[in-house]
């Protein structure tokens, strides 16, 4: 009995070695991708041209927040640029602030989105139903849950020209309002810095192509080049995969930090989180079921499995060598997770400290959301995101590869 016990502890202990190695390298990750990765606004500024700048901005249900980004929008010190806001079938009063701001500013134009064909994600459809009104030879897309500083446009057109950029993509901060939010998004951004990190999309060599969806510009020729939204219409992460195909297509990008220049909100309380973690892992479970099953696997152990394996060695302690062992390693591993944790609390999202200490309960949140994608990834109506339900079965997702 003895030598099974001893046998059970040791191959526990190798996993977590396992683990304990991959945080080694997550945080590796972490702090090469802060200090390395190119800021927005430091370039040197090699443009002389100021082209027009589409913005194309899709809103559906945004009634708390499009005034403020609108805001953000019209006080641009950009010279040239038009502000294109579709109201995508709200149901608030997203459509009359939409009116409203356009009567009072000639820069804001309008557009009612027709309603949504089969087969087309609705963000998707609503960009395209822009991008039908757009004239600048740039287009930025951007959301209407996200603010900008007011020179922003300038910084994003000059830095793309001054690089000769085909395409480029901001960090925002993500802004956190609930308490569950604060202690789950650390634990999901950790994963960033490494396969989606800025270092790899800015790599020629490397395959991962990536943007973030609340602040992406484009010229207009490449967008259209890459088949638009149209070519992405059955993506749930839409952004994810445009970013893919244009670097695929061997078009330059780049990624840059813009986190102090760029607020944009990943959840805006419990139920939008719960959604978005199943939404990470629905287009991986399309792709390759038994992979994506592997992979929910890995982020459990990573994540979750070192703390409840300490707090019983602690708790049920044995005097044999194997069990510290274990212990010992168990106490290795989650320290390296709160490690992580810290880093990416502190640097990453500017929020307090207090926050990381919740790493096992905001590990848990993710393990159980990205179970919950799993199950439904199955179903009829997979998913719910924005007040729409959409079934995924006849969709090919390749936002994220497995």
């Amino acid at each position: 009995m003895e030598l099974i016990f001893d046998v059970f502890n040791y191959s526990i202990t190798a996993i977590l070695i396992g683990i304990a190695g991959a945080w080694v390298f997550l945080i590796k990750s972490m702090t090469d991708s802060f200090r390395f990765t190119p800021h927005l606004d430091k370039f040197e500024n090699k443009s002389k041209t100021t082209p027009k700048v589409s913005i194309i901005l899709p809103a559906r249900n945004e009634e708390e927040f499009i005034s403020k980004c609108l805001d953000s929008l019209i006080e641009q010190d950009y010279p040239n640029y038009e502000i294109i806001v579709i109201n995508d079938s709200s149901d608030d009063s997203t459509g009359k602030i939409i009116s409203e701001y356009a009567k009072k500013n000639s820069k804001i134009i309008p557009v009612t989105s027709k309603p949504k064909p089969e087969g087309w994600m609705g963000k998707n459809w609503a960009c395209m139903e822009g991008y039908n009104k757009a004239t600048g030879e740039l287009l930025l897309f951007t959301d209407a849950d996200t603010t900008h500083s007011k020179n922003v446009i300038s910084l994003a057109a000059s830095h793309l020209i001054s690089f000769d950029l085909d395409a480029l993509s901001a960090i925002p901060k993500m802004l956190t309002f609930d308490f569950w939010t604060k202690i789950t998004l650390p634990m999901i951004s950790t994963f960033l810095h490494t396969r989606f990190s800025a270092l790899n999309v800015n790599d020629p060599s490397k395959k991962t192509g990536y943007f973030f969806g609340s602040f992406f510009i484009i010229k207009n020729e490449t967008y259209k080049n890459v088949g638009m939204h149209e070519g992405v219409k059955g993506e749930i992460i839409e952004d994810g995969a445009l970013g893919k195909k244009v670097k695929e297509a061997g078009y330059k990008m780049k990624m840059v930090r813009g986190e102090y220049l760029i607020d944009a909100v990943w959840a805006r309380d419990k139920d939008t989180l719960w959604n978005a973690l199943k939404r990470l892992m629905i287009p991986l479970y399309l792709q390759n079921g038994k992979i994506a099953i592997g992979i929910f696997f890995a982020v459990l152990f990573l994540l979750f499995i070192p703390f409840p394996v300490l707090a019983s060695s602690i708790l049920l302690p044995s005097e044999t060598i194997s069990s510290k062992i274990l212990c010992v390693s168990a106490a290795i591993s989650s320290i390296l997770i709160y490690i992580g944790a810290i880093i990416e609390v502190k640097i990453g999202l500017g929020l307090r400290g207090i926050y990381a200490v919740f790493a096992p309960l905001g590990s848990i949140v993710v393990v159980l959301g990205f179970l919950s994608g799993l199950i439904q990834a199955k179903d009829s109506a997979s998913i719910t995101w924005r007040g729409r339900s959409y079934s995924m079965k006849d969709h090919t997702q390749n936002s994220i590869n497995v």
